[in-house]
Order: C-alpha cells, then sequence, then structure tokens
C-alpha cells in the first residue's frame, strides 16, 4: 500500500509539472504575438478547447501507464524480492520467485545459488550439534519418560508460580469436567490456579522458619477430590549440599516440585471401615447384652420348666444368629473394601492376552493362539496377577489332561468383558474345577497363597467352567470390569500423548521476567499465547451466523503445545447451510448432543486465561465473540494480534495474505485446512515465523506489534 500510494503521488507531481508546463508554453507564445493575433489564437483555442483537454488527458493517461510501468519493472518486483528474501534469511528452506527483467532474475538465480550453498552449510553444522548433544536429549527424554510414569502427579514452578513441569499424572487430576482437561493445568500457567496461593506460601514459609526441605498440606479439587501435597524448594545452581537444600526454602530458591497424592480413596475406604466398625459395635451391644442377661437368667433359674427352657433357648438363638449375621456382614464390607484398595490399571485387553500368550508358552509347552480379539476392549485390572492364573490352569490342564493346544478370546459385553480359555477334545467335572480355583497356584517352580478364586475376587470379576457339546470345546470364562467409554477415551488419549513427553515440561520457563511491565510493553518473544480459530455457519456474524467449532492451540517460550489443544463442537441451534458444509465438512449430526455456546465460552475462556490471543483475520472471529457477550456474561478482553495484519506489515508488497499464501512463503506445510484445530496449528506456525521477522523490522514489544497492525489499510475492515 505505501508504494501504490508513492505511485500515486509520483503521477499527480508529474501531471501537475505537465499541466504547468503546458500553460507556461500557451503564455509565452501569447506574451509574443499582436492584438488580432491573440484574438485569432483566443478563438481557436476556445473552438478547440475540447480537444485540448483530450489530449491533456491523454497525455495524463499515458504518462501514468509508463510511470506504473516503470514502478512495477523497477520499485514492486525488487521490493517484493527483497521482502522474500528477508523471510528467506529466517526460514532458509524458501527461494526466491523467478520474476522480472533478465538481469532481476539473473540476480534472483544468483541469489537462490547463494541460500542453496549456506542451506548446505548448515545443515552440516545442525548435523554436527545434534550429534554433540544426542547424549544430553536422551538423558532428558529418559528423565521426561520417567516423570510422565511416576504413580504420583508431580508439577515443578519456577518462583512465580508458573509451570514448568508436569507428568501425566497430574495431568489427569487436574482434568477439566469438560473434557478438555488442560483449562487448569498446563506449561506457563500458574500453579495457583489450581492449588491456594497461601497454601504454598505457607509452605515455603514453613520449610524456611524450621529448616525443613519439604513440607505437606492436604486440598481438595473442584471435583471433590482429596490431595495430599509435598512441597520440596529447589535451590540456585550454587546451592548443591544439604545445608543449600535446606537455605533454599527462603533464600536463593530458583523454583519448588509439588508432588501430588490422590488420597480420595484411601480416606473413602478408611472412613468405610471406620464406619463398618462403629456399627458393628453399635448393633452389637443389644444382643450382646441379651446373652449376658440370659447367662444370668440361667444361673439363677436352673429349675425353670421346659417351655421356660424352650423360649429362652429361642430368644438366645435368635440373638445369637443376629449377632453373628451382623458380623458376617461386616466381614463382606470389609472383603469388599479391601478389594477395592487392591491396585488395579487400565490397559488395553488385547495388551493383556498377547502377553498370557507369551507367559503360558514361556512355561508351559502348550501352543497359544489368539482368537476373535476385541481390539477396542479396555479393563481395568491387576494385570501381573491375572496373568499367573491363567498361566496355572493352562498347565493344570497340559498336566493333568495333555491339552497341548489353547486359544484367548476377547469380547465385550455390556459393562463387564469376556477372557476365554479355549480348548477341544476333554471335559471335566464341577469337583475338579472348583478344587482348581481353590487350590494354591504353582507354575513351573513358581509359588503363590493365592488362589485362582483370590485373584478374580480382587480383580472385581467372576471365573467358570463352560462346555460347549456340539461344537466340543470347553472353555475356563473370566468375567472382568471393562473401563467405561469416557474412561477408555481419556486413557486412549493419554496413551497418544507418549511421543509428546518432551512437550510436558521446559526449563527455560526457570528463567526470570519482567512482569512487572505493562503488557504493551513486554517482549514477544516473553509471552504466552494462546492461538484459536472458530469454523461456523457462515460469513455473516451480525445476521445470525453461529460458531460451530472452536480449535486453539498454546505458545509458551516460543514453542507451539500441540498436547494441550482446545477442540470443541457446538451445536448451534440453528440449521447449516450447505455451502458451509462444503467447506468445513461439519454435518448436523457431528453438532448432535454437542454443547451450546454457552457452555463452552466459559470453558474456553478459562484456557485462554492470561494470555496474548492470536489469529488469522482476527476481526471475524472476534466479531462472533463479542456478539455473544450479552448472552453469556463472557468477555474475551485479552489482547489481540491478527497474523493478517502482520502479514501487510512484513510483506506490504505481496499481493495475498491469505493463510496458505503466508504459509508458502514462510516455507510451512499446509494441513488440515477449514478444521479449527488445523487452522489454529497453521497459523500458530505462521506466527512462530513471524516474531523473528517482526524483530528485524524493530517490533519487539506487544505494543509495537499492535500499532503496526493498526496502521495498516487492512485493519480498517469491520463485520
Amino acid at each position: 500500500m505505501q508504494s501504490q500510494a508513492k505511485l500515486l503521488a509520483a503521477v499527480a507531481v508529474a501531471c501537475t509539472f505537465l499541466l504547468a508546463a503546458l500553460l507556461a508554453a500557451a503564455f509565452v507564445i501569447g506574451s509574443g504575438l499582436e492584438g488580432r493575433e491573440q484574438a485569432l489564437l483566443a478563438s481557436i483555442v476556445e473552438r478547440r478547447l475540447g480537444a485540448v483537454l483530450m489530449i491533456v488527458f491523454v497525455a495524463c493517461v499515458f504518462l501514468f501507464l509508463m510511470l506504473r510501468a516503470a514502478h512495477e519493472f523497477l520499485v514492486v518486483l525488487p521490493a517484493r524480492a527483497a521482502e522474500e528474501a528477508g523471510a528467506m534469511l529466517k526460514e532458509p528452506t524458501t527461494r526466491l520467485t523467478m520474476q522480472g527483467s533478465s538481469e532481476l532474475q539473473a540476480l534472483v538465480a544468483a541469489v537462490n545459488r547463494v541460500a542453496e550453498r549456506h542451506q548446505m552449510q548448515e545443515e552440516d553444522i545442525g548435523a554436527r550439534v545434534r550429534a554433540a548433544n544426542a547424549a544430553a536429549e536422551a538423558d532428558r527424554n529418559r528423565f521426561a519418560v520417567l516423570m510422565s510414569e511416576l504413580a504420583q502427579g508431580v508439577i515443578v514452578c519456577n518462583p512465580d508460580g508458573r509451570v514448568l513441569l508436569y507428568n501425566r499424572r497430574a495431568r489427569a487430576l487436574f482434568a477439566g469436567s469438560s473434557g478438555q482437561g488442560m483449562a487448569a493445568l498446563g506449561l506457563g500457567r500458574s500453579i495457583y490456579g489450581i492449588f491456594d496461593r497461601h497454601l504454598i506460601a505457607y509452605a515455603i514459609e514453613n520449610m524456611d522458619t524450621r529448616q525443613r526441605t519439604h513440607r505437606h498440606f492436604v486440598a481438595v479439587t473442584e471435583s471433590g477430590r482429596l490431595l495430599r501435597v509435598l512441597v520440596a524448594p529447589i535451590p540456585e545452581a550454587a546451592s548443591t549440599t544439604a545445608e543449600g537444600a535446606e537455605a533454599g526454602a527462603g533464600h536463593g530458591l530458583s523454583g519448588y516440585m509439588t508432588m501430588i497424592e490422590d488420597m480420595t480413596e484411601t480416606f473413602d475406604s478408611e472412613s468405610t471401615r471406620d464406619q463398618l466398625l462403629q456399627e458393628l459395635t453399635e448393633s452389637s451391644r443389644g444382643p450382646v447384652g441379651n446373652l449376658r442377661a440370659a447367662a444370668e437368667t440361667l444361673h439363677d433359674y436352673a429349675d425353670m420348666s421346659a417351655e421356660e427352657h424352650r423360649r429362652f433357648l429361642a430368644v438366645v438363638r435368635d440373638e445369637a444368629e443376629g449377632l453373628a449375621a451382623r458380623v458376617e456382614s461386616a466381614a463382606h464390607r470389609y472383603a469388599a473394601v479391601l478389594k477395592s484398595r487392591w491396585p488395579l490399571e487400565e490397559m488395553l485387553g488385547a495388551d493383556l492376552l498377547t502377553a498370557a500368550r507369551r507367559r503360558i508358552a514361556d512355561r508351559c509347552p502348550v501352543q497359544v493362539s489368539l482368537d476373535d480379539v476385541d481390539a477396542g476392549v479396555w479393563i481395568k485390572v491387576d494385570g501381573f496377577s491375572l496373568l499367573q492364573a491363567m498361566t496355572y490352569l493352562a498347565a493344570r490342564l497340559h498336566d493333568e489332561y495333555q491339552i497341548k493346544d489353547l486359544r484367548l478370546r476377547l469380547s465385550r459385553d455390556g459393562e463387564m468383558a469376556h477372557i476365554d480359555l479355549i480348548w477341544s477334545g476333554v471335559f471335566m467335572s464341577t469337583e475338579t474345577v472348583m478344587a482348581w480355583e481353590l487350590d494354591p497356584m504353582t507354575v513351573a517352580g513358581e509359588a503363590s497363597p493365592l488362589t485362582v478364586r483370590d485373584v478374580v475376587e480382587r480383580n472385581g470379576g467372576e471365573v467358570w467352567f463352560q462346555r460347549n457339546h456340539a461344537s466340543y470345546l470347553a472353555f475356563f470364562r473370566f468375567l472382568l470390569p471393562a473401563v467405561s467409554g469416557q474412561e477408555a477415551g481419556s486413557a486412549v488419549a493419554g496413551g497418544a500423548m507418549a511421543d509428546s513427553r518432551p512437550e510436558f515440561y521446559d526449563f527455560d520457563l526457570f528463567k526470570g521476567e519482567e512482569t512487572d511491565l505493562v503488557l504493551d510493553d513486554r517482549l514477544l518473544a516473553q509471552l504466552a499465547y494462546t492461538v484459536f480459530d472458530t469454523e461456523t455457519t457462515g460469513l455473516e456474524p451480525s445476521a445470525g451466523d453461529e460458531i460451530i467449532q472452536i480449535g486453539a492451540v498454546r505458545i509458551v517460550n516460543r514453542r507451539l503445545l500441540r498436547h494441550e489443544s482446545f477442540d470443541q463442537l457446538v451445536d448451534p441451534q440453528r440449521s447449516l447451510p450447505a455451502k458451509s458444509v462444503k467447506i468445513h465438512g461439519i454435518t448436523a449430526d457431528m453438532l448432535a448432543g454437542q454443547p451450546s455456546i454457552d457452555r463452552v465460552l466459559p470453558i474456553f475462556r478459562s484456557y485462554v486465561a492470561d494470555t496474548v490471543l492470536v489469529a488469522h483475520n482476527a476481526a471475524f472471529d472476534m466479531r462472533f465473540l463479542e456478539l455473544k457477550e450479552a448472552g453469556t456474561g463472557v468477555r474475551f478482553d485479552r489482547p489481540v494480534l491478527d497474523t493478517f495484519l502482520l502479514s501487510a506489515v512484513l510483506f506490504p508488497n505481496q499481493e495475498s495474505h491469505r493463510l496458505e499464501a503466508i504459509a508458502e512463503r514462510l516455507g510451512i506445510s499446509v494441513l488440515g485446512r477449514h478444521t479449527a484445530v488445523g487452522d489454529a496449528i497453521v497459523t500458530a506456525e505462521v506466527f512462530l515465523k513471524m516474531l523473528p521477522l517482526l524483530a528485524d523490522k524493530g517490533i519487539h514489544t506487544l505494543g509495537e506489534a499492535r500499532e503496526s497492525s493498526e496502521r495498516t489499510y487492512h485493519a480498517r475492515t469491520r463485520y
């Protein structure tokens, strides 16, 4: 836009000079003529004034076209090449576009050759650096795996309470009820969003005053989970001794670590146990008193009649039976409490069967195959003890009935899963099966005090023997609790993040920041961002179009955190135009049963808390959010950056600022377009590539980026 303004100014100046020259020529010619000649010239000009003006107009147009062509050839094309070269400095894989005169194309080709050579050198240096850092990276990833698999939740923070590391267990403990799971916990977020600031401050101060290396406190989550939290200080690098660690609780503190244990089930089981003991005590007082009174009566009235003796024995029997029933009931309930405390884990049933196949084959001369295994069934079991039970049964089948071929089958039936150990050719009696279930297990010299029945009961299931006379097959069936659909989905989601463990931490966040500055004065590289996009029913927010999907990702410390994404479909409570479905592919069936916008926006507002919003053509998305403020009471008052406007700042001479064009210009592959999360990820990658280019233009702070965006021509667009 600046170059076009300069072109128009140049044309205006040229036309002004042309008119001035014509007027000056007319004045010189007219001043040299006599009176009659001047009158004759004036009459000729008056008669031919239209033709003169037409000639002047044509001359101006011709001059404009000539200047425009010269401007395009001499100014715009070199300016575009210069912009592409600036982008190429930050993204070595991009190349300049061949355009312009042969001389300019020769220069572009030479620059591309230099860039290729420079890229080869950088790749060689990068390969050497990667090889040199391989050992450190391996150690770091091993540490990440270790932290991820700990049974306790772990959160590490810098002194300001910003989260710089967390593991899967912590993530699961603070997962949101909406299914997003990341509204409260995430890299760069404040831990004070999940724990009261005063609890942590008290723990740290108590460590300092009492010279302790750690301190516990108890907290309750929004979902009602009871947590036991250990807070331990992380001293400065210089404080590596035990004394320094103790002192680190106060002075020289570079951060602190919290280890979180979920005490809910333990507390509930202990409460149930106490309640059982209390109930047993209270309910036993009456029968025990009656039995004592009966004993005294029997002592005092030894000569009672037969009828009195019969009634007396009936009372004693009733009280004794009642007391025995109460004790038996309490014993069963207490056994259930103990069973619920047995450590169980969620796992794929297919994984358990694969392990069973290998374990049975290692310990018995039996061929084991998998038959009709439902790969989508998740179960919650103690895998090791269940493997022992299956191996034990397989060994007895081989030793006592010479069974050499077994099959394992897995299926789901409602809330339970069936695991079948199948063989053919031999049936056995019910008494034999009962004996096998109640005998202590011994396989290949490994003895266990547990029985098959113990293992099954501890896993909250059942086992029985079943035969099919028609097919001449028999099998032991293990009936085990299956994980519900929602729990299985969370388990799969947790498993899907295995390759993103390194993104669960960022030790660069230990570095201090100038948090006391006004937000507009903060450096762009120091800020946390939420990059978002919406899919809608149409392009007119003020005419009744609605949001049908919101997708977002976070950027912290110049890193794109894909695993902390937000992706939610929204019921627009109106029909979907067919033309919009062709663009985003979201159908009415996909939106059926999804939450409405008034339920989604509060969750999304919590997700974007304390971050700068980023979007492409942000005015469009923000208009939809603004129109919902009155109805939902949710206001998105965070600062906003628009990659569309920033592109106009960085590349003012480029014809297109569409997201695909910018991505291609910066060497970014575009995948998953016209899905909210897909567009958000592409926009985030574009924005990260823009940050160093903005710095090269002298734009370092948030305020400078916003001011430069507002000065562009495209900032006038309204929806």
